[in-house]
């Protein structure tokens, strides 16, 4: 076979069959051109796929629907977790290097690291004692920050809020 049917043969044979039917070229000259043999071509045209490659067609798209499921953030561990619980008889190494043939690459989710370290600092005190009600407006008071992360950078917004009337005043 030439290096064209190294690649894949369904496809070279799929290739040679449009050139009869589009450009009426025989099905001798394409082979020739691609250099399969015309045996090789009429074995390539009428075979069915074999179980072992229908198996891996399914595990492809299961692979594919749990990727795209996930938003594209599982790795091969996780779902060759999934895959185990629906049934599949399935290794990791597997998962990994059909996902490395598809181009599913996980998208690494960075976690937030809290901005208080324990220990460091002596904590504020607390004024209001945890208890959050208040008998009368303008009595107390309570602030939160909070972070926002965009595609800009962070921004941080602060708020105030009456305990009374729960009114955000800032």
């Amino acid at each position: 076979m030439g290096e064209v049917a190294a690649a894949d043969p369904a496809v070279v044979a799929g290739v040679i069959s449009d050139q009869r039917t589009e450009h009426h070229i025989p099905h001798t000259v394409a082979c020739r051109a691609l250099g399969v043999s015309e045996s090789w071509f009429y074995k390539w045209q009428t075979r069915k796929p074999t179980s072992r490659e229908l198996r891996r067609q399914q595990l492809t798209d299961e692979i594919r629907e749990i990727f795209k499921e996930s938003g594209g953030t599982y790795g091969s561990p996780k779902i060759f977790i999934l895959l185990v619980r629906k049934g599949w008889r399935i290794s990791v190494n597997t998962v990994a290097r059909l996902m490395a043939e598809l181009g599913l690459i996980a998208r690494v989710v960075k976690h937030r690291k809290g901005l208080t370290r324990q220990g460091k600092r002596p904590a504020a005190p607390d004024h209001v004692k945890r208890d959050f009600t208040a008998e009368e407006p303008d009595l107390v008071w309570v602030g939160d920050m909070t972070e926002i992360v965009t595609a800009e950078g962070k921004i941080y917004l602060a708020t105030v809020i009456d305990l009374f009337s729960r009114r955000l005043l800032g």
